[in-house]
């Protein structure tokens, strides 16, 4: 098992960026794939961004492509989110979380770690 710890949120104002980190701990982290989602007040949980276990495939979500990029250091047990150009719709809690295997998954259900998530709030 795999215990979750993200950081990083916070108010900003649009145009701006922010970089969430994910620290994990427990078992070894290169044995997870990794994602990011977002929930927004009145939304279901939404797919932001994933990387498999080594780091050499990565998806995004339509919405956040070109501005959000995802990144692992397996060796810091950490996995990241850099944000720029934020937009007011960007305003969401940030949740970090993690799956046995090689390979992301872009469904909630799939994965079974979750971190207690990160508040982002974008101003215009």
């Amino acid at each position: 098992q795999v215990q979750l710890v993200e950081s990083g949120g916070g108010l900003v104002q649009a145009g701006g960026s922010l970089r969430l980190s994910c620290a994990a701990s427990g078992r070894t982290f290169s044995g997870y794939a990794m994602a990011w989602f977002r929930q927004a007040p009145g939304k279901e949980r939404e797919f932001v961004a994933a990387i498999n276990r080594i780091g050499s495939s990565t998806p995004y979500a339509d919405s956040v492509k070109g501005r959000f990029t995802i990144s692992r250091d397996n060796a810091k047990n950490t996995v990241y989110l850099q944000m720029n150009n934020l937009k007011p719709e960007d305003t969401a809690v940030y949740y970090c979380a993690a799956r046995d295997g090689l390979n992301w998954n872009i469904n909630w259900y799939d994965y079974p770690y979750w971190g207690q998530g990160t508040q982002v709030t974008v101003s215009s």
